[in-house]
């Protein structure tokens, strides 16, 4: 109960501040905004897999993305969702690793629609003594006219040692699908 508590929480987070975000947006004037930026609001998933020295096989995950086009070439961005390691058959004794992340970014387009990312953030752990892990990592992707994304990225999970569930650097090579409103 305990968990479902603290995704429920964290997710009435996430769309107060959008909700929020969103009306103080629509309230702008346009003359005091500069017409190249833009504000997009995507909800996507994922599907990665581990490299072979990691003691998990795969990972599944969802996310809402924010992010702002500050120009033609350049976006910041913000994401958080829920994402899951799952344990490869022959490690019995490592339970699946499940965590929120929050992860901020920046978007480089070099060709229009075609992104190079790089990412940084917190893994917030869901199991009882579990530490917050450090997330880093890169991709590059292509945002379609019609607000589809596809991305691929590398993603790579710092814990720390004293967590419960504790591995060294893991990482997962993963296929995002979203859309963007």
């Amino acid at each position: 109960m305990k968990t479902i508590t603290k995704i429920f929480m964290i997710a009435i987070i996430a769309i107060s501040s959008l909700t929020a975000f969103n009306s103080k947006a629509q309230t702008s004037t346009m003359s005091t905004m500069n017409s190249d930026i833009k504000f997009k609001i995507g909800v996507g998933a994922s599907a990665g897999i581990t490299r072979d020295s990691s003691p998990f096989s795969y990972a599944l995950g969802a996310d809402v993305r924010l992010q702002l086009d500050l120009s033609p070439y350049v976006a910041l961005t913000a994401s958080g969702g829920y994402t899951r390691l799952f344990t490869r058959d022959n490690f019995p004794a490592i339970a699946d690793y499940d965590f929120i992340p929050a992860i901020g970014g920046v978007k480089v387009f070099p060709i229009k629609r075609m992104y190079l990312s790089a990412n940084i953030g917190a893994g917030f752990a869901i199991q009882d003594g579990s530490k917050t892990s450090l997330i880093f990592g890169g991709g590059t992707g292509y945002e379609f006219n019609n607000g589809l994304e596809i991305g691929i990225r590398y993603e790579g999970y710092q814990q720390d040692s004293s967590s419960s569930t504790y591995q060294p650097v893991n990482g997962q090579y993963a296929l995002r699908i979203g859309y963007n409103f």
